[in-house]
């Protein structure tokens, strides 16, 4: 079943689970050291200056190119809704294109070419034909969107969704899917009339998804439109402080979690015990998950703003750019292995969407395939982006520690930093050897 995420169990690893935890430990200890001695000035965030060749800008610069962009998505999302026309069984790719090509495939999408949904998001393209339609401007609304909103729309609608993947009786039923989908449109298509189109950079979960993750693509656009190069820590660096951001990046992070608990024999035998209806204790789980998250990522940012001479709740919003691509690397680790075999079922199923025995986009006589990889290789794999995500955080945070706090106490500032992402590496770690 495509539900349980992941590989195998301890036994798939190379290594031990004590040798692979003391790797990491030590790479996050030498990385905080070696930046303490050898990186004393901010360096992250500057706008990258390197330019993509002629041909690659006029293409991208040309009026069609954002109309293309947005028929693809109109084009794949009526596709994708004949499959609530054909029969809620197995064999229908609904629930494996929303969970598998659409949630998990966003992840690398967003990571090669960076905020992709932002174009292609069918739900923005039906209210700018709206508008149009109505000669009305896209952009203004009934009213402006308060100041305080920030990305907590977004943070709401992404736990509903993380709770319809993980937690939902029946989530990969039609009827489950579709009703949570069409609510979810109407909800952003409201948002869009009351606030225009400004609504979906905040509100809508999946474009504040793709547009932060996005920030480590190596593909950028200045503030001019040029599409340029750029270190994947400059673009993340430029992610600043807002409302919501820190409970967007915690959800993420922490649902992520979930998901590998969820997996863990204890908790399904949990859930199976009877002594409450699972999605209660499936909720509950959830919830204690990334509210446990949440108190150890305000404990230490809150500790290190004392440390550093600074508010305690400034730290927390200052350094959530540092989570995502600890989140990343979870998400990398967790999801590989789902997205690579059940991602090439779900090709193969949706060339029949209906269930007729048609074979429409040719891909219907597809194998699946594992491309020669191993339970080892795939769990080698897992270990070094839970390590290397955690790594690229702690640089993250220290540079922008050195712009918070005065330079002699800006190492001692981030040393609560240092134990969030141990106590982050070794929960991972523990759930990677344990599922």
């Amino acid at each position: 079943m495509w539900l349980a995420h992941g590989v195998g169990g301890r036994q798939d690893l190379p290594i031990p689970f004590g040798l692979a935890l003391a790797g990491a430990l030590v790479a996050l200890v030498v990385s905080f050291v070696a930046l303490g001695v050898l990186w004393r000035e901010p360096r992250l965030g500057a706008e990258p200056a390197r330019p993509l060749p002629a041909p690659v800008q006029r293409v991208v610069a040309a009026r069609s190119w954002p109309w293309l962009c947005r028929l693809v998505g109109l084009a794949v999302a009526a596709y994708a809704g004949l499959g609530f026309l054909g029969p809620d069984t197995a064999d229908n790719p609904t629930a494996g294109l929303v969970y598998v090509l659409f949630w998990v495939g966003l992840l690398p999408l967003s990571l090669l070419f960076g905020p992709v949904w932002s174009a292609l998001n069918p739900l923005r393209t039906l209210h700018l034909l709206a508008c149009l339609a109505l000669r009305r401007d896209p952009v203004r609304g009934l009213r402006d969107l308060p100041p305080g909103l920030g990305y907590w729309p977004a943070a709401g609608g992404l736990f509903a969704f993380v709770w319809l993947e993980l937690v939902a009786p029946h989530r990969v039923s039609l009827p489950v899917i579709g009703g949570w989908l069409a609510g979810y449109a109407v909800a952003m298509l409201a948002g869009a009339v009351v606030y225009g189109s400004r609504w979906f950079d905040r509100g809508d979960a999946f474009e504040v998804y793709s547009a932060v993750v996005g920030r480590l693509a190596v593909l950028a656009r200045r503030r001019d439109g040029t599409l340029v190069r750029q270190h994947p820590l400059d673009g993340m660096a430029g992610l600043r402080p807002a409302p919501g951001l820190v409970a967007f990046v915690v959800v993420l992070l922490g649902s992520t979690m979930y998901d590998s608990v969820s997996n863990a024999p204890g908790w399904v035998r949990v859930l199976q015990s009877g002594t409450a209806p699972a999605p209660l204790l499936g909720t509950a789980g959830l919830t204690l998950v990334v509210v446990g998250v949440l108190g150890a990522y305000l404990g230490a940012t809150g500790l290190a703003g004392r440390l550093g001479g600074r508010p305690a709740g400034e730290c927390a919003g200052e350094v959530a750019h540092s989570i995502v691509p600890v989140a990343v690397g979870y998400l990398v680790a967790h999801y590989f292995t789902l997205f690579l075999l059940e991602g090439q079922r779900t090709l193969v199923l949706l060339s029949d969407p209906l269930g007729t025995g048609a074979d429409w986009l040719g891909t219907g006589s597809w194998t699946v395939s594992g491309f020669g990889t191993s339970p080892a290789g795939t769990a080698l794999l897992q270990v070094t982006v839970i390590v290397l995500g955690h790594v690229f955080g702690t640089v993250l945070a220290h540079d922008r520690a050195l712009r918070l706090f005065d330079r002699r106490t800006a190492v001692v500032g981030q040393l609560p930093l240092l134990v969030l992402m141990v106590v982050y590496t070794t929960a991972g770690l523990l759930l990677l050897f344990a599922a």
